[in-house]
C-alpha cells in the first residue's frame, strides 16, 4: 500500500529570469515497510522534496498524497491535522521549543490530537528512553548538547501512529554509535508498517533503505536498490537507468 506518493510533483521559486526550478518533474512512491534513502548534492531539492512530502510547501505543479489524502485539497486545519497524527518530520534545524522541556517537545503532537496529558507524557518519557535519554524528560533544549537535542527532534517524529516519517540527515550532530541507534529506530518504525523517507548525504547511512533515490538539479537522475557506486552516480551528469 503506497503511503507517499509525488505525481510529476514541480517546484519553482521566483518567476521569469530569476526563477529557480527546485523540482522537475518528480514522480514518487513510498509504500508501507519501505525507506527510501534520498540523495544528492547540494541544492538537487532533497529538502524541498521532504517539504513537499511533508506538507510544509505546495508543489507549483503535480499533486502529492499521503496515506490517500491530496495534500493539495486540504484545507490548512485539515492539513495540520494529517501533520500532527500521520507525518513526523525530523528537521535539519530541529525546532525544537525553548520554553518545553524534552518529555513536553515530544508530546506536544499528542496532546494537541487529544491524548491525556499523562498518557502523553509517558509515552514522551518512553521515546526518550528509546534514544538513550533516560533522566532528560525536565531538561529544556539548552541545557543539552546539539546531539541530545537532535535525539529528541528524533523521538518526536517518532511517536504515535506515525505513517510517515520523514528525516533531513537526522544524525549530523551525533557519534557513529549515537547515529546508528537512530537509524535502527527509524528502520524499527518502518519495519513496523511506516513509510519512511531519509535525506542523506552518506552511503553507509543509505544502506540502511530498501531503495535509494538520487536526485540532480531537482530531476531523479536514478533509483537503485542495494547501492552500487554512488559517488560515481551523483558526479555523472545524467546517471543510469
Amino acid at each position: 500500500m503506497s503511503i507517499l506518493e509525488l505525481r510529476d510533483v514541480h517546484r519553482v521559486h521566483g518567476r521569469g529570469e530569476t526563477a529557480v526550478h527546485a523540482l522537475r518533474g518528480v514522480t514518487l512512491t513510498v509504500d508501507a515497510g519501505e525507506l527510501v534513502a534520498v540523495m544528492g548534492p547540494s541544492g538537487s531539492g532533497k529538502s524541498t522534496l521532504l517539504n513537499l512530502a511533508g506538507g510544509l510547501d505546495r508543489p507549483s505543479q503535480g499533486e502529492v498524497a499521503v496515506d490517500g489524502t491530496v495534500l493539495g485539497r486540504c484545507s490548512r486545519r485539515a492539513l495540520a491535522a494529517l501533520r500532527r497524527r500521520r507525518i513526523g518530520y525530523v528537521f535539519q534545524d530541529l525546532n525544537l521549543l525553548a520554553s518545553l522541556t524534552a518529555a513536553e517537545n515530544i508530546s506536544l503532537p499528542l496532546e494537541l490530537d487529544g491524548v491525556g496529558l499523562r498518557q502523553a507524557r509517558r509515552q514522551a518519557v518512553a521515546a526518550l528512553s528509546d534514544v538513550d535519554l533516560d533522566g532528560y524528560a525536565t531538561r529544556f533544549p539548552d541545557e543539552m548538547s546539539g546531539g541530545q537535542q537532535q535525539r529528541v527532534a528524533i523521538a518526536r517524529a517518532l511517536i504515535g501512529e506515525r505513517r510517515l516519517v520523514l528525516a533531513d540527515e537526522p544524525t549530523g550532530a551525533l557519534d557513529s554509535h549515537t547515529g546508528e541507534a537512530v537509524l535502527r529506530l527509524l528502520r524499527s518504525k518502518v519495519d513496523g508498517g511506516a513509510a519512511g523517507v531519509l535525506v542523506t548525504h552518506d552511503a553507509r547511512h543509505a544502506a540502511w533503505a530498501d531503495r535509494v533515490v538520487f536526485l540532480r538539479d531537482g530531476i531523479i537522475v536514478d533509483t537503485s536498490g542495494p547501492l552500487d557506486q554512488p559517488d560515481e552516480l551523483l558526479a555523472a551528469p545524467g546517471g543510469t537507468s
